[in-house]
Protein backbone atom coordinates (compact mmCIF):
# COMPACT_ATOMS: atom_id res chain seq x y z
CA UNK A 1 0.00 0.00 0.00
CA UNK A 2 1.58 3.40 -0.80
CA UNK A 3 1.92 6.02 1.70
CA UNK A 4 -0.80 8.53 -0.08
CA UNK A 5 -3.19 5.79 0.24
CA UNK A 6 -2.39 5.07 3.88
CA UNK A 7 -2.28 8.49 5.27
CA UNK A 8 -5.76 9.03 3.61
CA UNK A 9 -7.31 6.17 5.19
CA UNK A 10 -5.69 7.23 8.42
CA UNK A 11 -7.08 10.66 8.63
CA UNK A 12 -10.56 9.60 7.34
CA UNK A 13 -10.46 6.92 10.03
CA UNK A 14 -9.42 9.80 12.73
CA UNK A 15 -11.90 12.08 11.01
CA UNK A 16 -14.99 9.47 11.72
CA UNK A 17 -13.62 9.63 15.98
CA UNK A 18 -13.78 13.01 16.38
CA UNK A 19 -16.94 13.82 14.28
CA UNK A 20 -19.52 15.65 16.87
CA UNK A 21 -22.41 14.00 17.24
CA UNK A 22 -25.73 15.22 18.54
CA UNK A 23 -28.45 13.82 20.25
CA UNK A 24 -31.63 13.68 18.60
CA UNK A 25 -35.51 12.88 18.74
CA UNK A 26 -35.51 9.78 16.61
CA UNK A 27 -37.00 10.10 12.83
CA UNK A 28 -40.30 8.90 13.46
CA UNK A 29 -40.92 11.33 16.13
CA UNK A 30 -42.07 11.11 19.97
CA UNK A 31 -39.94 12.28 22.92
CA UNK A 32 -36.54 10.70 22.74
CA UNK A 33 -36.04 11.37 26.53
CA UNK A 34 -33.36 13.73 26.42
CA UNK A 35 -33.76 15.52 29.78
CA UNK A 36 -31.31 18.35 30.52
CA UNK A 37 -29.62 16.49 33.62
CA UNK A 38 -27.44 18.65 36.40
CA UNK A 39 -26.82 16.32 39.23
CA UNK A 40 -26.46 19.22 41.82
CA UNK A 41 -24.00 16.68 44.31
CA UNK A 42 -21.77 16.37 41.19
CA UNK A 43 -21.57 20.14 41.46
CA UNK A 44 -21.95 20.41 45.39
CA UNK A 45 -18.50 18.24 45.03
CA UNK A 46 -16.69 20.11 42.02
CA UNK A 47 -17.07 23.50 44.46
CA UNK A 48 -16.38 22.29 47.27
CA UNK A 49 -12.54 21.11 45.84
CA UNK A 50 -12.08 24.10 44.61
CA UNK A 51 -13.04 25.87 47.89
CA UNK A 52 -10.83 23.22 49.69
CA UNK A 53 -8.21 23.81 46.95
CA UNK A 54 -8.28 27.86 47.63
CA UNK A 55 -7.60 27.08 51.16
CA UNK A 56 -4.74 25.10 50.88
CA UNK A 57 -2.83 27.33 47.93
CA UNK A 58 -3.90 30.26 49.95
CA UNK A 59 -1.83 28.97 53.14
CA UNK A 60 0.63 26.46 51.72
CA UNK A 61 1.11 28.78 48.31
CA UNK A 62 2.27 31.60 50.77
CA UNK A 63 5.17 29.77 52.92
CA UNK A 64 8.35 30.85 51.01
CA UNK A 65 7.27 34.62 50.64
CA UNK A 66 8.74 36.54 53.21
CA UNK A 67 11.72 34.16 53.73
CA UNK A 68 12.25 34.71 49.27
CA UNK A 69 11.65 38.01 49.88
CA UNK A 70 14.17 38.78 52.49
CA UNK A 71 16.59 36.36 50.49
CA UNK A 72 16.22 38.91 47.86
CA UNK A 73 16.94 42.37 49.91
CA UNK A 74 19.85 40.56 51.62
CA UNK A 75 21.26 39.71 47.97
CA UNK A 76 20.59 43.12 46.56
CA UNK A 77 21.77 45.12 49.84
CA UNK A 78 25.19 42.51 49.82
CA UNK A 79 25.55 43.97 46.21
CA UNK A 80 24.42 40.47 44.82
CA UNK A 81 23.43 40.62 41.20
CA UNK A 82 21.18 38.09 41.63
CA UNK A 83 19.17 39.37 44.46
CA UNK A 84 17.19 40.97 41.50
CA UNK A 85 16.47 37.92 39.94
CA UNK A 86 15.17 36.06 43.37
CA UNK A 87 12.79 39.61 43.32
CA UNK A 88 11.62 38.83 40.23
CA UNK A 89 10.99 34.85 40.95
CA UNK A 90 9.13 36.36 44.59
CA UNK A 91 7.17 38.96 42.36
CA UNK A 92 6.07 36.00 39.54
CA UNK A 93 5.33 33.55 41.91
CA UNK A 94 2.41 36.13 43.97
CA UNK A 95 1.15 37.13 40.87
CA UNK A 96 0.19 33.66 39.56
CA UNK A 97 -0.43 32.61 43.16
CA UNK A 98 -3.16 35.14 43.00
CA UNK A 99 -4.40 34.31 39.74
CA UNK A 100 -4.67 30.76 40.69
CA UNK A 101 -6.56 31.91 44.05
CA UNK A 102 -9.15 33.98 41.71
CA UNK A 103 -9.43 31.11 39.44
CA UNK A 104 -10.31 28.86 42.63
CA UNK A 105 -12.33 31.39 43.95
CA UNK A 106 -14.32 31.92 40.72
CA UNK A 107 -15.02 28.20 39.97
CA UNK A 108 -16.51 27.34 43.61
CA UNK A 109 -19.03 30.14 43.83
CA UNK A 110 -19.66 29.62 40.10
CA UNK A 111 -20.58 26.44 41.12
CA UNK A 112 -22.80 27.29 44.15
CA UNK A 113 -24.14 29.60 41.82
CA UNK A 114 -25.00 27.02 39.74
CA UNK A 115 -26.26 24.68 41.87
CA UNK A 116 -28.67 27.59 43.43
CA UNK A 117 -29.86 28.81 40.26
CA UNK A 118 -30.83 25.36 39.31
CA UNK A 119 -32.65 24.31 42.53
CA UNK A 120 -34.70 27.89 41.64
CA UNK A 121 -35.14 26.96 37.81
CA UNK A 122 -36.68 23.41 38.90
CA UNK A 123 -39.09 24.72 41.07
CA UNK A 124 -40.10 27.81 38.95
CA UNK A 125 -40.74 24.82 36.13
CA UNK A 126 -42.32 22.34 37.97
CA UNK A 127 -44.29 24.85 39.20
CA UNK A 128 -45.40 26.04 35.67
CA UNK A 129 -45.82 22.88 34.85
CA UNK A 130 -48.26 21.86 37.31
CA UNK A 131 -50.48 25.18 36.33
CA UNK A 132 -50.22 23.55 32.27
CA UNK A 133 -51.82 20.23 33.46
CA UNK A 134 -54.92 21.93 35.84
CA UNK A 135 -55.75 23.31 33.09
CA UNK A 136 -55.14 20.46 30.40
CA UNK A 137 -57.51 18.70 33.42
CA UNK A 138 -60.19 21.34 33.45
CA UNK A 139 -60.46 21.43 29.14
CA UNK A 140 -61.26 17.56 29.76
Amino acid sequence: MAFEQEWAEMRAAASKRTAVQLNSVPAEGGGGGYDLVVNRDDLGAIGNDAYDLLGRMGKEGDIARAATFDAATALTNGNFASGAAVLKVHDFWQTHLKTLLDSCAQISNHLDYSKARHAADEKKIEGALTQISVLTDDMK
